[in-house]
């Protein structure tokens, strides 16, 4: 390499990490930045702690006691018993015609009972219910209404949720946490209640529900629920709902007195004015020791500032546009929000460990890019590594999926469970634009990670994705091309699968993938693969319309029967670098979307993703005000409301879209924070995020 060629490398790596030239160059103080987004409370909304793989939402008392709020995990699942007579070798494949006429099965199901039972099972579970009960001095209940001068205040640095009320005049703090390694929630409570019995702490236990992950309080005679109690200050619970079972253990200081009813205990402090206790639960055996409250506050408090220092930050304060802050608090929390809910040992549903979604706690493979490949951009790889190795755990289940409908490679599938077996729907089992995520992941990993154990670790992932995404494509004899033809549904999920031929997005990602695809088997010492590029060379072009890219090739009424749900034709060129796209057709495509499209029924995702488009496009007011537009709201935790509530997609697409806009992108501008506007208004100083592809 001559050091000219050294040089300009030199200058392209650092140019990665460059920030404004108001800049001073010193470190972000990451501490003022995350807590000047501190949550302030003064009613109940679902408020968390945890840790990724367990998560405990709070009400404004700190705990459950006046709200249906869940506690859940990635291993808390349950199947209720198959319907009589019935197995699950009894579900049978629907044949398709497909667009060269073959007869493919597919798992669309049918109205029946294995089909039913399939959709349902397993679903997530709320593990316990965990609440104080508290009495009036005139021994009445204490309701809501009852509670005064309430505030609760979350400190992001630390984890610590505290909160403040009273009860007749009578203060009560309580303060809550979750232990960053174990599936434990810790609590101190203080107030002069305690010694005058009139605060106790209440934990129970629900059969499942499908309705939501609640929990049915109306059958305490479907499950089973028996305490062990180990001395005065340790109580043991089994919990044996049909063929699954749990454990939960609860520990306090000082000592008091468990009482039963029957799906309900009650824990009564003996005397004083201040109590803790710390709540464990384990999907197989007890733990034989728990650390105490205070062991579990400190362990916290080191955590959470350890994933603070780590991996990037962006800090907003020096900008003049005044929604800079909103956008720093959006930005912060989500990376709360994704850290408590969304970094655990599988991929996360949609509504993360908060509920239950329509899904019954499903994930769902073509979201989980949404959901989890922010963590790359922000480097912060032992997040995203708790769950990514499923592509690997579930590669077996992929394969003979492709096998039985007759293709070669791994075909993932859209909607799973635990246990791999797909949810027979006809959008499921038609659903396309997951196929390319894990070549994707694959690629994010090699540009963190160019080593020979990366390529090793995806080789069979990637060979077996590409596949696939090789032989799924029609050839027409007629015009020799590669189309990508029916049945499928595109991104949107809103078109006929039986006649939607060659979709934008698809069309996109196919290429994308399959040229990476090619790069990893060069990158292996593998030759190339002549087939894949007979797909790649004649592959469809994205298909236009007056000068614009539309959802599919021949669709009819594009504009006005075709516009809401995602626009994913602008996907292409932003979220994707842009294989086979125009960038003035495209920038013609954004314009009329913005113009036309119906904002009001989409998901949250689709914002971050019409943003990206626009920073790709040099369109950078237009990439803010999408980040900040009035359909695309956070609450004061940093939930997403925009689509079912919470919609985790949202909080992990904005992460991945402001990474790119401050980090930049492959071939983009090489200019400070690429993607925010150069005209002074916006300062925007980051480190340890790195460019998207």
């Amino acid at each position: 390499m001559t050091q000219c060629k050294l040089l300009a490398l030199l200058v392209s790596v650092l140019s990665a990490r460059i920030v404004p030239a108001a800049d001073t160059g010193a470190p972000l103080d990451r501490h003022a930045i995350v807590t000047r987004h501190n949550v302030e409370l003064t009613e109940s909304q679902p408020v968390q702690v945890g840790n990724g793989e367990f998560a405990f939402s709070a009400d404004i008392t700190g705990l459950q006691t006046f709200e249906s709020y869940c506690t859940m995990s990635q291993w808390g699942w349950h199947s209720m018993p198959l319907p009589p007579g019935t197995k699950v070798e009894d579900f049978r494949w629907t044949e398709k015609t497909t667009y060269d006429g073959r007869r493919v099965p597919y798992p669309i199901g049918r109205d029946d009972a294995i089909s039913r039972w399939l959709a349902a099972n397993p679903h997530r579970v709320n593990l316990g219910r965990i609440g104080l009960r508290m009495t009036r001095a005139d021994g009445a209940p204490v309701v809501r209404s009852d509670l005064h001068s309430t505030r609760q205040t979350l400190d992001l640095w630390s984890g610590l949720l505290t909160s403040h009320f009273e009860v007749e005049g009578q203060p009560v703090e309580v303060q809550t946490c979750c232990h960053p390694t174990l599936d434990a929630v810790a609590v101190r409570i203080r107030s002069p209640l305690i010694g005058v019995a009139r605060l106790k702490i209440e934990l129970a236990f629900a059969y499942p529900d499908l309705a939501g992950g609640y929990g049915d309080w109306n059958r305490p005679e479907a499950h089973e629920t028996t305490m062990t109690l180990q001395g005065s200050q340790r109580a043991d619970f089994a919990l044996t709902v049909d063929a699954d079972r749990y454990h939960v253990s609860l520990a306090w200081l000082p000592e008091g007195a468990v009482t039963s009813e029957r799906h309900q205990f009650l824990l009564s402090p003996a005397e004083g004015a201040s109590f803790e206790f710390v709540c464990a639960f384990a999907q197989r055996v007890p733990p034989s020791s728990l650390p105490s409250a205070a062991e579990t506050i400190s362990a916290s408090t080191e955590r959470w500032p350890a994933f603070w220092n780590s991996g990037g930050a962006i800090d907003l304060s020096g900008s003049t546009d005044p929604r800079w802050k909103e956008l720093e608090r959006r930005i912060v929390l989500s990376q709360y929000l994704m850290k408590v809910n969304e970094a655990g040992s599988l991929p996360p549903q949609e509504s993360g460990l908060v509920n239950n979604s329509g899904w019954y706690g499903r994930f769902h493979y073509e979201m989980y890019w949404w959901h989890a490949a922010h963590w790359a951009l922000w480097d912060r790889w032992p997040e995203l590594r708790r769950s990514l190795d499923f592509y690997e755990r579930f590669l077996p289940i992929a394969r003979e999926r492709a096998q039985r409908q007759g293709y070669p490679g791994a075909r993932w599938a859209k909607c799973t469970g635990p246990d791999g077996r797909e949810w027979p729907h006809p959008i499921h089992a038609m659903l396309i634009w997951q196929q390319p995520h894990p070549i994707f992941f694959a690629e994010l990993d090699y540009r963190a990670h160019p080593s020979r154990q990366t390529l090793e670790r995806w080789r069979e992932v990637v060979m077996e994705t590409a596949a696939f995404m090789a032989a799924l494509p029609c050839k027409e004899p007629a015009s020799s091309r590669f189309v990508l033809g029916p049945p499928q549904y595109v991104v949107s999920e809103n078109t006929d699968p039986d006649t939607t031929l060659n979709p934008t997005f698809e069309l996109g990602y196919w290429r994308f993938g399959l040229r990476l695809a090619q790069t990893w088997r060069e990158r292996l010492g593998l030759p190339r693969d002549p087939a894949w590029d007979d797909v790649l060379k004649n592959l469809a072009p994205l298909p236009v319309e007056d000068d614009c890219y539309v959802l599919y090739e021949g669709v009819r009424d594009m504009w006005t029967k075709w516009n809401w749900e995602h626009p994913a034709l602008t996907g292409v060129y932003g979220w994707l670098p842009g294989d086979g796209v125009d960038r003035g057709t495209m920038s013609r495509t954004l314009a009329k979307v913005l113009r036309t499209w119906n904002l009001g029924r989409t998901w949250g995702w689709d914002f971050p993703m019409l943003a990206m488009c626009a920073a790709r496009l040099g369109e950078t007011d237009t990439a803010i005000d999408l980040l900040l537009h009035d359909k695309f709201q956070f609450t004061t935790c940093g939930l997403s409301t925009s689509g079912p509530f919470p919609y985790f997609p949202s909080n992990g697409g904005l992460l991945y879209a402001v990474a790119m806009m401050a980090a930049g992108w492959d071939d983009g501008p090489k200019r400070a924070a690429p993607g925010f506007p150069d005209d002074g208004r916006w300062t925007v100083r980051w480190e340890g995020l790195r460019p998207a592809p």
